[in-house]
């Protein structure tokens, strides 16, 4: 055969030079109604007589009665997989040495052609929504590779998926990748909420929605993240400021019209910028005002402001006491997810509390969540909802912490869950499992689209620097890519770790019809050992295989 092709799941990562016969073939798949499918074609070119390349045309269809996507999974430069001191340990990394790695997926128009280069091997991401109406049972999902100039079948190859009768349920789960407006506005070179803005922060907030972040970060103020000390972003402030003498005053135009946005792609919580520096929560984060009726707003607060000062204290109490009512009238206040400042250690407690008593009465009926991964200034009671990290999480469990959340960033880098470009798929996607044997209830990642280097310094180009210039891990930053056309081009890392929520929502259906504790059972019946946030077995088939299992279990007890 002049092409080796084989259909893989979406746990595989193709290279340049992947050998095809390697690749385990995906033959068949189970799902629910509604539930998102997606799965690879891998092939390569073999047959030199051909000349450099093939052209192909990808021909794919089925009989679930629904759209069926196909995506060209492209390649980008990976110069910095992990940190040299992990790559030492031999840990779970597909690879830990420079070069082009899978990554983006970019969207093919009807009738594009494929480009079959000779020795090299390519792959093709396929997605479809199973039909809410689908019949239970089995069907075909085919794709057949034709040669462009006589139309002769050069690879025909099927997937039988087999639906279950039941639907996927919504996911419960509050969901947040760090939205970075200022990145969107260097990016494609457009003024902070001017229109161009608007419509491509709109286009990235509907493709979060639709892979399950149902929370954006909200920059009422310019959000205090990654940002040198005495430096600043680009003022991302959606309140309007009018400070007349002592007296403030706020519009919330900008603000309505994000809510709507937020609405309209699906989202519903309003995860609301911090009020306080990173790191320590020792100032303010940048807030602009029209001061004294000036027709150009000036900044009044930053760096130089003492976080607990009585100006600023003033200042964020009126913003308070206008901004939930605003909200209440909406019916969002109890949407609303409210930070003090990012990771704050041992040495910063007494800042943070003294930071946090300014405003804690006026927040007392909502929830403020930080990150915080010590679990020592958890039980300080300094904050009742921590976000700790999934390599530090263990006391918060082992002490049974209520309506616990986890994250993870750069830091996470060993034996954990992550999302770097150099991890295999499976690695991201058995957080699923993970959070649903441990009741997990949110999940936060600093990064859906940070196109910066380290503390905001200076801008990059996504698609040629994934590390913030050798800051980070490649794929930490973000998860999604921009588009010529203001469009966000989702990651292969992205789907995954859509597909590990889908499995929360499926565990939680098998719970409903057999119970807790006999779904961790048939969870655990697929490892040798009890699982942890750092012990799991490695690999695609364990997380493949137990799906299945969900499946089949949701199937034997509707």
């Amino acid at each position: 055969m002049a092409v080796t092709a084989k259909i893989i799941s979406s746990l595989e990562k193709c290279f340049i030079g992947t050998d095809v016969d390697k690749l385990s073939e995906y033959k068949s798949a189970t799902a629910l109604r509604g539930e998102r499918v997606s799965f690879q074609i891998a092939l390569r070119e073999t047959d030199l007589s051909a000349g450099h390349r093939r052209l192909l045309k990808i021909a794919v269809s089925g009989d679930l009665g629904c759209d069926i996507s196909v995506r060209r999974v492209g390649h980008v430069p990976v110069r910095f997989p992990t940190y040299p001191s992990v790559a030492a340990l031999g840990d779970d990394y597909i690879c830990t040495e420079p070069g082009l790695y899978p990554d983006p997926l970019f969207p093919m128009k009807s009738g594009e052609l494929v480009s079959a280069a000779y020795g090299q091997t390519d792959s093709f991401w396929f997605t479809f929504d199973v039909p809410a109406d689908a019949e239970a049972g089995d069907h075909t999902v085919k794709v057949i590779l034709q040669n462009y100039d006589s139309g002769e079948t050069v690879v025909e190859k099927s997937l039988t998926v087999h639906v279950v009768g039941a639907a996927l349920p919504k996911s419960d789960m509050i969901v947040t990748q760090w939205f970075h407006c200022d990145s969107l506005a260097h990016y494609y070179d457009t003024e902070a909420f001017s229109e161009k803005h608007w419509k491509i922060i709109e286009n990235f907030i509907r493709t979060a929605a639709d892979n399950g972040i149902n929370a954006i970060l909200t920059p009422v103020f310019t959000p205090p993240l990654d940002t040198k000390v005495g430096g600043e972003r680009m003022t991302m402030q959606l309140v309007d400021v009018c400070k007349n003498g002592e007296e403030y005053s706020f519009g919330f135009d900008k603000l309505e019209r994000w809510i709507n946005v937020c609405l309209g792609c699906g989202v519903e919580y309003f995860e609301i910028s911090h009020f306080f520096t990173q790191w320590g929560a020792a100032h303010a984060p940048k807030v602009v005002a029209y001061v004294d009726g000036k027709s150009e707003p000036e900044k009044i607060f930053g760096w130089e402001t003492d976080a607990c000062g009585a100006e600023y204290t003033a200042f964020l109490r009126s913003f308070l006491k206008a901004f939930i009512p605003f909200m209440k009238e909406r019916g969002l206040d109890g949407k609303c997810l409210y930070h003090i400042s990012d990771e704050p250690s041992m040495a910063h407690l007494e800042a943070y509390k003294n930071a946090k008593a300014t405003i804690a009465d006026l927040l007392e009926d909502y929830k403020i969540i930080d990150a915080l991964s010590n679990y020592e200034f958890y039980q300080t009671g300094a904050i009742a909802n921590p976000v700790p990290a999934n390599n530090h999480i263990q006391p918060f469990i082992d002490n049974n912490v209520p309506d616990l959340w986890t994250y993870y960033c750069c830091s996470q880098n060993y034996k954990v869950s992550n999302r770097f470009i150099a991890m295999p798929s499976s690695r991201n996607r058995v957080i699923g499992i993970q959070m649903y044997k441990f009741a997990i209830v949110g999940f936060l990642q600093w990064g859906y689209n940070f196109y910066e280097t380290w503390l905001s310094m200076r801008s990059i180009d996504p698609y040629q620097v994934n590390d913030g210039d050798f800051w980070v891990p490649a794929g930490d930053a973000f998860s999604v890519y921009p588009a010529l056309d203001g469009t966000a081009v989702e990651s292969l890392r992205l789907d995954v770790f859509r597909d590990a929520l889908q499995d929360i929502s499926a565990m939680k259906l098998c719970e409903k019809l057999i119970g807790r504790e006999k779904t961790v059972k048939l969870i655990e019946e697929e490892s040798d050992r009890p699982i942890t946030f750092s012990e799991y077995p490695a690999g695609a088939d364990f997380v493949l295989r137990v799906r299945e299992k969900i499946n089949r279990a949701i199937e034997e007890n509707i």
